[in-house]
């Protein structure tokens, strides 16, 4: 059965025309920019200096006080220098400028593109490790990963709820994630519920995802701690708190979070970030 939650929405007209596009991984450029805040909270500290030479996967600016993320070169190359540089919002903020030399990675980083299902790290290695790889939410909000897996004292978590929904009318990249990247999906959902210790997850995918949801379906199993929920398409279904409305009937009280009914919602992307992070060392 379809959910939503049940008051308010709209039907923006779908412009979705790159659903049907696979992934690609584009040449690296001749040189990057780095802000070093991508992220909610204070901006990461430089730690490196002009003239130096960094490798795809190195750390380049370190977390600063609680809520903040570590940020990595994308890249190998020269540090050309750091400067302001005008971001997407149109603000100025720290950043690093790289020349891009060859694609040299840090050796710990393992590029196999073979699925790892075995989780060997404990809830407490994987929160770790998420901080040193300088996770965040990739469902736009941007909040430092590590944090949303620290259930604090006095507080319970009982559901996972992965967010692959995408009902915003023109995205399409966690369609497309959940699609080629299932597999991992799933395993980083794992990786999140055993930092959680939580025994059950759902992914909520809009119906206009049929795609996904089978396939999501067929790798979580029958009888599994993963379910799937199908959601009837309409905005803003992907919203935090609608969608916990929808899928398990909890509101979430005004100027409260998730966790105060039990629940941590986190973006497909994240879960693959995570997988990445924890099975993949990146």
């Amino acid at each position: 059965m379809l959910k939503t939650f049940p008051t308010g929405g709209v039907h923006p007209p779908e412009n979705k025309l790159t659903a049907g596009c696979k992934i690609e991984i584009l040449p690296p450029p001749e040189s990057v920019v780095i802000p070093v805040s991508q992220h909610l909270g204070a901006p990461a500290v430089p730690v490196v200096n002009k003239g130096d030479k960094v490798l795809a996967g190195q750390l380049i600016a370190k977390a600063a006080g609680f809520i903040s993320a570590n940020i990595h070169s994308s890249v190998s190359g020269k540090v050309l220098k750091i400067d302001t540089q005008t971001d997407t919002s149109g603000y100025k903020q720290t950043s690093i400028f790289i020349n891009v030399e060859g694609d040299e990675w840090v050796p710990e980083v393992i590029k196999s593109p073979e699925p790892v299902k075995d989780i060997k790290l404990t809830p407490e290695e994987i929160i770790q490790k998420c901080l040193d790889s300088g996770i965040v939410g990739l469902g736009g909000a941007t909040f430092p990963t590590h944090i949303k897996l620290k259930v604090p004292a006095g507080k319970k978590c009982d559901l996972l709820i992965i967010n692959g929904v995408e009902c915003e009318p023109f995205l399409t990249s966690d369609h497309r994630l959940m699609i080629e990247k299932g597999e991992e999906i799933i395993t980083g959902t794992r990786i999140i519920m055993k930092a959680l210790g939580v025994e059950r997850a759902v992914i909520g995918v809009e119906n206009n995802k049929q795609d996904a949801i089978s396939l999501l379906e067929r790798l979580a199993g029958k009888n599994s701690d993963i379910s799937v929920q199908a959601l009837k398409v309409k905005y803003p279904q992907g919203g935090e708190k609608q969608l916990i409305k929808a899928i398990t009937g909890r509101e979430v009280p005004s100027g409260r979070l998730p966790l105060d009914v039990g629940v941590i919602v986190q973006n497909a992307g994240t879960a693959y970030a995570v997988y990445e992070a924890v099975q993949k060392n990146k």
